[in-house]
C-alpha cells in the first residue's frame, strides 16, 4: 500500500507542484483546497502521469472541515503518513493602509489553518506513534520588509508553532519546515494595495519554480525514519 499524503493549498503553486512530486514518489495524493476545479485538473495530471491522487474540497480555515476531511482519509486508507500544511494567501499592504480584512484573512489562513492542521493529524499520528508534518513557512518568517509586517507576522508565527511542535513531539513523529524565498505562485496576484504591488513588480523579478520547492519537501518525506529534516530554506540565489 503506499503512503498517503494530504498536501493543502493544491490546487496550484507549490501544493500543485508537491501534489505531482509526491506522487511520483509513489505516494497516494489527497489533494485539497477550496477550487475543485483547479483540484480536478492536478488530480487528472497526476493519474495520467501514472500517480494515485484524489481531490478534496476543503477550507483550511474551518477546523470542522480538515478535521473531518482528515478523519475521512484515516477511514478510507487506514492511516495518513503525512500532512504538507501548505496553503496560504500573501495581500501584503502597509499599516497605515487599515486593510483589517485582509490582516484577517491571513491570520486565519495562515496562522488557524495551520493550527487546525496539527489539531486534526496529531491524534491519527499518536495512536500510529509515526507520522510527518510539514509547515511551508516563507522567508518572511525570517525577516520583515516594508509592507509584509502582518504577512511576517504570520509566517513568524507558523515557525514558532511549527518548531514547538516539532519540540513537544514524540521522536515518532518527524516535522519540517519549508522556508522558501520567492517563487512562481499566484500569491502576489491577491495584493490590493497599489504600493505593496508596485514593490512586489521588483521584488519578484528573481523567482525559483514551485517545482524546486515540492523537490525540497520529497527530499525532506524521503529520509529515513530516524532522520527528522528540521527546517530548509531555498529561494533564489540572486536573492539576499
Amino acid at each position: 500500500m503506499p503512503k498517503v499524503v494530504i498536501v493543502t493549498g493544491a490546487s496550484s503553486g507549490i501544493g500543485a507542484a508537491t501534489a505531482r512530486r509526491l506522487a511520483a514518489q509513489g505516494w497516494h495524493v489527497v489533494a485539497a483546497a477550496r477550487r475543485s476545479d483547479r483540484l480536478q485538473d492536478v488530480v487528472e495530471a497526476i493519474g495520467a502521469a501514472g500517480g494515485s491522487a484524489e481531490a478534496a474540497t476543503v477550507d483550511v480555515t474551518s477546523s470542522a472541515e480538515i478535521g473531518t476531511l482528515v478523519d475521512t482519509v484515516v477511514t478510507g486508507h487506514g492511516g495518513i503518513d503525512a500532512l504538507i500544511a501548505n496553503a496560504g494567501v500573501m495581500p501584503l499592504s502597509r499599516l497605515d493602509a487599515g486593510l483589517v480584512e485582509e490582516w484577517n484573512q491571513m491570520i486565519d489562513v495562515n496562522v488557524r489553518g495551520l493550527l487546525y492542521g496539527i489539531n486534526a493529524v496529531l491524534p491519527h499520528f499518536h495512536r500510529q506513534r509515526a507520522g510527518h508534518f510539514v509547515t511551508v513557512a516563507s522567508i518572511a518568517g525570517l525577516q520583515v520588509s516594508p509592507t509584509s509586517a502582518v504577512y511576517s507576522g504570520t509566517k513568524h508565527a507558523a515557525r514558532a508553532i511549527t518548531e514547538g511542535l516539532r519540540l513537544e513531539s514524540d521522536p515518532s513523529i518527524r516535522v519540517t519546515t519549508i522556508t522558501p524565498g520567492v517563487v512562481e505562485s499566484e500569491l502576489a496576484q491577491s495584493i490590493t494595495d497599489p504600493a505593496a504591488a508596485e514593490l512586489m513588480r521588483s521584488y519578484r523579478s528573481h523567482a525559483i519554480s514551485a517545482a524546486a520547492v515540492a523537490e525540497a519537501i520529497g527530499y525532506a518525506l524521503a529520509q529515513p525514519s530516524d532522520v527528522d529534516v528540521n527546517e530548509i530554506v531555498i529561494r533564489p540565489s540572486r536573492q539576499r
